[in-house]
């Protein structure tokens, strides 16, 4: 059986940057999209056909979910970018985990100083560096912009009520939470794709014929649902930031 690593593997170095497994299957992705984005500006039209028609359709539905929670279309087509992105990342870098290949091809490669037969690419989410950077990034996003919609005395005044020490110190509990969201957000994410991951290691091993399958389909789902529920947090964080009024 082959050994479970809590901890990316390093395949090779670039320089002084260790380039671990988790590193190059996100690379794989951004290149996916790059690709997709690609082809996909060469077949836009003005009128489209049945493939535009369906993404158009299903860009409607997105929109149309995004101004429930933020009240207004415009609001929903400004922040479409952010959230999108931290979605389709999320899950197509779970989905491409899923691929064969991944996690079963093994190289040598470095693992605590050692040379070791590690996995050649490794799920991102499933690397705890990984998903605390995202957290880190759609946090830092949130806050950057709800105080360019509202300003930055005003946003500042969630969280600092010098004349009132009672609202003083709820806006110092805002302010925890606002790192407490970085530990949810990665936390969460890394732990329900790194579990799925041992699952599969560990199904694939003890019974590699069959039984894997509906365990394969729930990947599947729960690598859509975190990508999901990753980019609704970041949504409804996005409408409370941004709304004239402070959340309580």
């Amino acid at each position: 059986m082959p050994e479970i690593s809590l901890s990316a593997e390093t395949i090779f170095h670039l320089g002084p940057l260790p380039i671990t497994n988790s590193v190059l299957l996100s690379v794989v992705t951004v290149l996916f999209f790059v690709v997709v984005a690609l082809l996909l500006r060469k077949k836009l039209s003005i009128i489209p056909g049945k493939f535009q028609s369906i993404a158009e359709l299903i860009l409607e539905s997105v929109l149309g979910l995004m101004e429930s929670v933020l009240g207004s279309r415009r609001l929903a087509e400004r922040y479409l970018p952010l959230v999108a992105t931290i979605f389709l990342f999320v899950w197509i870098s779970n989905w491409l985990s899923l691929f064969p290949g991944v996690g079963s091809i093994f190289i040598l490669g470095e693992h605590g100083g050692e040379p070791v037969h590690v996995p050649l690419l490794r799920a991102p989410a499933a690397d705890l560096n990984f998903t605390v950077i995202l957290a880190m990034i759609s946090v830092i996003s949130i806050n950057a912009l709800g105080i360019i919609a509202v300003g930055f005395k005003r946003y500042a005044k969630r969280f600092f009520h010098p004349k009132d020490p009672i609202l003083s110190f709820a806006g110092m509990l805002e302010l925890v939470s606002e790192f407490v969201k970085i530990i949810s957000f990665s936390f969460r994410l890394f732990g329900n794709v790194f579990a799925g991951e041992v699952l599969l290691t560990i199904i694939g091993f003890l019974v590699p014929l069959i039984l894997p399958l509906p365990f394969l389909f729930l990947e599947l789902f729960v690598g859509f649902m975190q990508a999901f529920i990753f980019a609704m947090l970041t949504l409804v964080f996005v409408a409370m930031a941004v709304s004239e009024e402070p959340a309580h």
